[in-house]
């Protein structure tokens, strides 16, 4: 639990500007992060893994050896930073950008975001080939990766900036989303109701450049030791069979 002297308020507001405060972010840091570990583990289950990920284990072809078409998703699972360092991670996945989505401001800039008034997601554009894995595998990566029951929140980051998401890009997206999520909701695999937006894709607004490839680059910051370190070690756990070599 978080200290008394130190609120929820306090948590949110050192968070939301962690870039400019490296030293705010360690004094609530280490107290938040039961609360933060604590809401992760207990709503996620081993089962998300089994239900959305079946059909591509039963039933997926191989695409034809000369096939070099690339895919795109984009989703939304809290901070940008904690969403790209797991994708980076799955075989198949060539490149993730970390950017902005779902708003109704024009180039928003990642102080404009955190405000929480554009309306706009914090989010990853995945591009990943389909030979090598495909969408319900990536369904299955991003339901397992956060809490997509608690609605505009994940942990101590607090706001619409933060939502679940899925942002699609065509109808086979959007059909396999929502069917693994009334699945996943059916089959009991969180104790609440996954509260996930699903929104067809309009623009994605690439994220500052400080913010690309941000857990690679800036492993020893206090955000990325306590918070994305945990969760990645978490996933590559549950996902090792689909990792890069």
């Amino acid at each position: 639990m978080i200290p008394k002297n130190i609120t929820l308020t306090t948590a949110f507001n050192t968070l939301s500007n962690r870039h400019r405060s490296y030293f705010m972010v360690t004094r609530f840091l280490i107290s938040g992060l039961f609360l933060i570990f604590c809401s992760f583990a207990c709503s996620q289950k081993k089962t998300v893994v089994g239900v959305v990920g079946k059909e591509f284990n039963q039933n997926h072809k191989a695409m034809p050896s000369n096939h070099l078409a690339l895919d795109t998703a984009t989703f939304g699972a809290g901070c940008f930073w904690c969403v790209e360092a797991v994708f980076q991670r799955i075989e198949g996945v060539l490149s993730v950008k970390s950017g902005y989505s779902g708003g109704n401001v024009k180039n928003p800039t990642y102080k404009e975001v955190c405000s929480g008034l554009t309306g706009h997601a914090e989010v990853c554009q995945i591009v990943y080939d389909p030979e090598k894995v495909n969408f319900e595998t990536l369904l299955s990566a991003f339901w397992q990766s956060h809490d997509p029951t608690t609605l505009n929140r994940q942990g101590a980051d607090v706001g619409t900036q933060y939502r679940s998401v899925i942002f699609y890009h065509d109808e086979n997206q959007r059909s396999l989303a929502e069917k693994y999520k009334k699945e996943l909701d059916n089959s009991g695999a969180f104790a609440n109701a996954i509260v996930t937006e699903i929104s067809p894709l309009t623009v994605f607004y690439p994220a500052e450049a400080y913010h690309q490839n941000y857990f690679n680059e800036n492993g020893s910051q206090p955000y990325c030791s306590f918070v994305i370190k945990p969760k990645v070690e978490k996933f590559e756990k549950i996902f090792k069979d689909k990792l890069k070599k």
